[in-house]
């Protein structure tokens, strides 16, 4: 507990602002969807013939996970993309179903005495609406935007993954340092939120007397357009204004600290703000956010781009790889950069007392003694030209079970916990190491070259002349070595992935 709370003192600017972000983003949807969703709730009540169709829309975006609703919506013009409006979006499509379903609900429950009251006093069906149905049927409505906001405060965290900011950056943050006490960070905060707005909608929805509905309606209507106006100022001011550099990375540790490291380059070197969307996600995420704009700069792999972006052929050569990659970026309007100076390719990792045990040093001996063991990839290194498929095929490797899908962030120690005996991971990594576990050499030569090349969007580079100088301060610095010690700081001394690139660049400003 203890360092859970030195945690949040050390980071209390950034901890309101990710507090900041995570509510406007729930309160922004939460109020599009009661805006869209009431008036759909009075035509499902009222008209059952158009309200099926729109509930049963609602019902099927209900069940679609979220992760691949996102997937869905990123490519999408004007709501799609990564940041803030991404997010909004698939919390204003899952926010609507319990509100539309409340609504129709309270006003079908009335009293059709009650109803029949209201005609005879010569009320039109405007007047019935405003000032009967509605206030009666408030507290069901206010009941669907209970869970609505509940649903949404533990949905938006997830957005992170897409750059939309919030609590989830602390949860995806840990789970890449795999740091329990930077994840109960975001998560115990998260869980707070989700309990105060559950009980101040309870306490709302319990004030509703009959006698004062009319009244407290208005209020209620007043309050939630004030309340909307605040939280678009508050998004507003989330979402990183244009005219500074948005750097971003893939979800794993070395890629969060190459996002710093060129983050802090440009801030240092060039002195331009920078905003920091890290943590994105694969590949694709990352390739397309900065083809799209929503990001100016990230690190990818020379191999990575060829194989799994262009889609061409395995290469072996660094430097037919770099060039190829280089050409069809600049078609793309993207510009990679001089590489880094390291390559960052797949190792194929066992324990070490397995290899030390049977003899292993080269992958061409792993077939042998694969048929009793348990294999385990990332999701990318299954499906890529360049991962598991051709993987096996070049060296015959069959297992007991087809290999486990698992996250990058907990593959290593899975490994090195006897839950898997084979896995997929970074040559770089600093967990292969501290888990004394051994990568197997490469003896036929299948992997390509993985060059850790920075890519800038050419507008950027045009807008900011100084960027590309920044940057090319980094080219040939970071050797694999160093790139192993940054690594094994963040993932197996739990240190901060800034405060490791900011002694990496006062490193390289003393010469040492």
């Amino acid at each position: 507990m203890s360092a859970l709370l030195a945690f949040w003192r050390s980071h209390a600017s950034e901890l309101g602002a990710l507090v900041a972000q995570h509510v406007a983003l729930v309160a922004v949807s939460t109020l599009v969807a009661v805006a869209v969703g009431v008036p759909v709730g009075i035509l499902a009540a009222r008209y059952r013939r158009v309200g099926a169709p729109l509930s049963a829309i609602a019902n099927i975006v209900q069940t679609i996970p979220s992760l691949a609703l996102f997937g869905f919506l990123l490519p999408l013009p004007f709501v799609g993309g990564v940041g803030a409006r991404t997010a909004v979006t698939a919390l204003i499509l899952y926010a609507l179903l319990p509100v539309i379903r409340t609504t129709s609900a309270g006003l079908r429950s009335i009293d059709g005495a009650i109803l029949d009251a209201a005609d005879a006093m010569g009320m039109t069906p405007r007047q019935r609406l405003t000032r009967v149905e509605l206030p009666l049927a408030l507290p069901a409505i206010v009941a669907g935007v209970r869970v609505a906001t509940v649903v949404g405060v533990g949905t938006v965290t997830i957005a992170a993954a897409i750059g939309a900011g919030g609590l989830g950056e602390y949860i995806y943050r840990g789970l890449s340092m795999v740091d329990a006490t930077v994840i109960l960070a975001g998560a115990i905060p998260a869980a707070a939120l989700a309990l105060a707005a559950d009980a101040l909608l309870l306490l709302a929805e319990r004030q509703l007397s009959a006698r004062r509905r009319a009244k407290r309606a208005s209020r209620a209507i007043a309050l939630a357009l004030v309340t909307l106006v605040l939280a678009g100022a508050a998004l507003l001011a989330a979402i990183p204004h244009r005219e500074r550099i948005v750097v971003g990375s893939k979800n794993f540790t070395e890629q969060v600290l190459l996002g710093e490291l060129l983050a802090q380059a440009i801030e240092r070197y060039a002195g331009v703000p920078v905003d920091r969307r890290l943590n994105l996600g694969g590949t694709f995420i990352c390739d397309r956010a900065l083809r799209t704009g929503d990001i100016d700069a990230y690190v990818e792999y020379s191999g990575t781009a060829l194989t799994a972006v262009f889609k061409q052929p395995v290469e072996r050569r660094p430097e037919r790889v770099l060039d190829t990659v280089r050409r069809m970026y600049a078609d793309a309007g993207v510009t990679a950069l001089r590489p880094l100076g390291f390559d960052n390719t797949f190792a194929i990792l066992v324990r070490g007392r397995d290899a030390r045990a049977r003899g292993l040093s080269r992958l061409s001996q792993l077939a042998a003694a694969t048929r009793d063991w348990r294999a385990a990839f990332g999701y990318e290194f299954l499906e890529r030209a360049d991962g598991y498929p051709g993987l096996a095929a070049a060296y015959g490797l069959r297992f007991r079970d087809p290999p486990r899908v698992m996250d990058l962030t907990l593959i290593y120690r899975a490994l090195a916990q006897g839950e898997v005996d084979v896995i997929a991971g970074d040559a770089t990594a600093g967990l292969i190491d501290a888990l004394d576990l051994v990568a197997l050499e490469d003896d036929r030569r299948y992997f390509p070259p993985y060059d850790a090349v920075p890519l800038v969007h050419r507008a950027t580079l045009l807008r900011y002349p100084q960027l590309r100088a920044a940057l090319e301060r980094l080219a040939g610095r970071i050797d694999a070595a160093s790139m192993r010690r940054m690594n094994n700081a963040v993932d197996g001394e739990r240190r901060d992935p800034a405060a490791v690139a900011r002694e990496f660049l006062d490193a390289l400003d003393r010469g040492v």
